[in-house]
């Protein structure tokens, strides 16, 4: 099983960045995705998630309006699109598969956003 998540860099405030994130050795379509975030000295935080039919998501209260995730079960990737930027939104990122059965993790991307 693999998670392999990209997009992240340094942007300036207000700026946007769309982060990927694309998996193989599992049955993607049958996962439920999500992206989370954590900053040096914090806790690992949920971001946004979207069911395994596309006809649900969810987000954070800091990620609504501003985040938008994404998925294309054809290329098995997953996609947090972000705009209006805040320096408070930097942190690594990670991408996130569960179901029922199982939970998958991939490494993160580091996202910076300066003020």
């Amino acid at each position: 099983v693999q998670l392999q998540a990209s997009g992240g860099g340094l942007v300036q405030a207000g700026g946007s960045l769309n982060l990927s994130c694309v998996t193989s050795g599992f049955t993607f379509e049958s996962y439920a995705m999500g992206w989370f975030r954590q900053s040096p000295g914090k806790e690992r935080e949920f971001v946004a998630a979207i069911s395994w039919r596309t006809d649900s998501r969810d987000y954070a209260d800091t990620a609504k309006g501003r985040f938008t995730i994404s998925r294309d079960n054809a290329r098995k990737t997953v996609y947090l699109q972000m705009n209006s930027l805040k320096p408070e939104d930097s942190a690594v990122y990670y991408c996130n598969a569960w179901n029922m059965n199982n939970d998958y993790w991939g490494q993160g991307t580091l996202v910076t956003v300066s003020s």
